[in-house]
């Protein structure tokens, strides 16, 4: 009986520090990430978002019965009036204290910059101003950056698409852009401006490289060139040169090689195409 009880005594300890490093794990308080800041103190530049860039532009910096300034607090349920005071440090007039002095805000050369110790201007600006996003528009130096980086992606992979590309694939490529003028040019002078023309507008590139009726219509218009089939001057019509015989009607309001490169893909223009292409080779 004695040494049960003995037993029975040296495993209590052991079981209560199990039960308090439970308890200790159970009530450890988990750890809360610092909150993020709403608003960053930093310089900000605002611009016009028009393509054409005035000397001088104002825009209304008091509410009037001329020019509404104001904003919906959704907390309070209210309207509040919005006006940039020079010497106040918030954009609200309910905010604001003793005299004021009104500022201007002026866009010189569509451009506005705005640096740090001007708080309520910025504020005003970025977050209350009803002519945000209408008139003008802060600029994001991130989503620059994104959007840079986004177009030098877009244009390596038209410009790799160009270099991968065959010369008749090119020469349908360019004769979107040039048109007839492509007839006249060297191989090397086609993959020069092409490579131009991936660089300087690779989405239109991407869109023609991945259009298989690009390189249809090419061979419509070589096959027309070489004297092969025939286009009626009303363009309504195409024929074959040899017997005039119709292959072709050009549906109303469209362009006729367009036409043409979709009546390529059906039963019998897959057997025109075939014997065009024996010719032209």
């Amino acid at each position: 009986m004695a040494a049960n009880a003995k037993k029975t005594t040296a495993k209590e300890p052991v079981a209560n520090k199990e039960i308090v490093q439970e308890q200790e794990v159970m009530t450890a308080p988990k750890k809360q990430e610092p909150a993020k800041p709403s608003w960053e103190v930093r310089d900000r530049v605002y611009y016009l978002k028009s393509n054409k860039k005035p000397l001088i532009t104002t825009i209304p910096c008091k509410h009037s019965r001329k020019r509404s300034l104001l904003f919906f607090d959704e907390k309070a349920g209210l309207q509040r009036e919005l006006r940039y005071a020079t010497n106040q440090n918030s954009p609200f007039v309910d905010e604001q204290k003793g005299e004021v002095t009104l500022g201007q805000i002026i866009f010189r050369d569509g451009v506005l910059s705005v640096p740090k110790q001007q708080q309520a201007l910025q504020k005003l600006l970025s977050l209350y101003h009803p002519l945000k996003n209408g008139l003008y528009t802060e600029l994001d130096t991130v989503q620059e950056a994104a959007d840079e980086l986004d177009y030098i992606e877009l244009e390596l992979e038209a410009l790799n698409c160009a270099k991968r590309s065959d010369i008749d694939q090119l020469e349908a490529i360019l004769r979107v852009e040039v048109g007839n003028k492509v007839n006249s040019m060297t191989s090397k002078e086609i993959k020069r401006d092409v490579m131009l023309f991936a660089k300087r507008n690779p989405l239109l590139f991407l869109d023609l490289a991945k259009d298989e009726n690009v390189q249809l219509r090419n061979f419509g218009i070589k096959a027309v060139e070489a004297g092969i089939i025939n286009l009626s001057q009303d363009q309504r019509t195409f024929n074959w040169a040899s017997n005039n015989r119709k292959l072709v009607t050009v549906p109303f309001d469209e362009n006729p090689y367009s036409a043409l490169a979709a009546w390529f893909k059906t039963d019998d223009g897959v057997e025109v195409y075939s014997n065009i292409e024996k010719r032209l080779n």
